[in-house]
């Protein structure tokens, strides 16, 4: 924490994320300070979102979070379900609840289980009552999002873990804010926050007024395409080949291709923990009696059954961590029995999201169609978010706006830094 004489902090920003949260502590003058946690690792100042649930005892149902989470995660202890990208359903109509272990979690009390966890700061408990300022996405995950769904399950959650009143803004907004802290003079800024779940762009026209730098917003945009996405094309073209995707069944006297949907719900970060159900793993079971491949739909359940979507999620992420600084490289999974290799270049990996990138494109360009300026007119490009690493991603914003307008930040910290000085400009108003 900072010294006493930075007084009590005024405002807290919370980057509730698809894969990690932050949260940002902002002080009078403009200092801010990030949340750290303790894990197996070291301190982390990036909050994993995940959920781990297990029985104890007959009735009654545990959970932990955050780095505990993936600790479990990695060394499993017994029956338990690992839940991640909750965010992902936020505005989906379709999701209501899930039982556990027979308890009822709707949408909004995993999302509160998850935020009480991550509140459980000394910290915060010693922060009195700052002005909240929490992300949101442009526009939500999912094939058609409910807007004002997500929003108002958000605020469910927010009140349940005790933050009333709580009030929302864009994440790039927040990304665009820790940008421009510095700015002395007017300067329009393109801002472009990868997540998770989505892409998100804003455009701001950023001036000073004294001390307090006052942001115009001219255009927003996103779209339900980001690192998730990247992560569904390397296991959908790597991983799930490897698992009976593609292969085949007898039915009767008939040659059937293995039902898609496993696989399309396996390479879904977000759905892979729903596939852990009696019904699913019975099915595949049945499967596996006439499969061409039964092996292969064998190392399918036992990832499922022993919980290693973790450990895949790792290395995958490993993996595309690579190919952001290397032509080609090697994957490997080994876990339960299950071994799988693979060569990927960097030019295989571009194919398999090529579309994914013409979309991210699309809605950048609509972004700053919708300002009715140019390319040329904006003064800065901010990136943040894990993906602005991604040479391809990045390679659209040097493409249109040259090398030295665009500016990378930090891959988690700048929107939940932003969120929280936008919380102390408004508490000082």
């Amino acid at each position: 924490m900072p010294g006493n004489d930075a007084g009590s902090p005024i405002g807290l920003g919370v980057d509730f994320g698809t894969t990690n949260s932050v949260v940002a502590l902002a002080y009078p003058g403009g200092h801010v300070e990030s949340l750290s946690w303790p894990s197996a690792f070291g301190p982390t100042e990036t909050f994993r979102t995940a959920l781990m649930f297990w029985r104890e005892g007959r009735n009654k149902v545990r959970h932990v979070a955050g780095p505990e989470a993936i600790a479990r995660a990695i060394n499993p202890e017994g029956e338990q379900r690992f839940i991640q990208s909750i965010k992902t359903h936020l505005a989906s109509p379709l999701f209501t609840e899930t039982r556990l272990y027979g308890e009822r979690f709707t949408i909004e009390r995993l999302v509160a289980t998850f935020l009480e966890r991550l509140f459980d700061q000394d910290a915060l408990h010693a922060a009195g009552s700052p002005t909240v300022v929490a992300g949101r996405p442009v526009v939500f995950a999912g094939e058609r999002p409910d807007e004002a769904l997500a929003v108002a399950r958000l605020k469910t959650a927010y009140a349940s873990v005790g933050v009333n009143g709580v009030e929302f803004a864009y994440e790039p907004l927040g990304a665009a804010y820790w940008y421009a802290r510095k700015l002395e003079h007017e300067e329009v800024v393109l801002v472009a926050d990868f997540g998770g779940g989505t892409s998100d762009f804003s455009v701001l026209r950023f001036s000073r007024k004294g001390k307090r730098l006052e942001a115009l917003p001219l255009a927003h945009g996103g779209v339900g395409v980001a690192g998730d996405t990247f992560d569904y094309r390397l296991i959908d073209h790597v991983v799930s080949p490897k698992l009976g995707k593609g292969t085949l069944y007898r039915s009767f006297d008939k040659l059937l291709p293995i039902p898609a949907y496993f696989h399309a719900a396996f390479a879904q970060w977000h759905q892979l923990s729903w596939l852990k159900s009696a019904q699913t793993l019975a099915e595949l079971r049945k499967l596996a009696l006439s499969a061409e491949a039964p092996h292969m739909l064998e190392d399918l359940m036992v990832l499922i059954e022993h919980d290693l979507g973790f450990e895949l999620y790792r290395a995958v992420g490993d993996l595309k961590a690579k190919l952001s600084a290397e032509t080609e490289a090697r994957f490997t999974f080994a876990r339960e029995g299950i071994e799988i290799e693979a060569s990927v270049t960097q030019k295989d990996f571009e194919g398999w999201i090529a579309d994914d990138l013409g979309r991210i494109a699309q809605a950048m360009d609509q972004t700053v169609a919708k300002t009715g300026l140019g390319f040329a007119d904006m003064d800065a490009v901010f990136l943040t978010g894990g993906s602005s690493f991604v040479p391809a991603v990045r390679a659209l914003f040097l493409e249109r706006f040259g090398k030295t307008r665009v500016h990378v930040g930090d891959a988690f910290q700048s929107v939940a830094s932003g969120l929280a000085l936008i919380a102390a400009d408004r508490a000082a108003v």
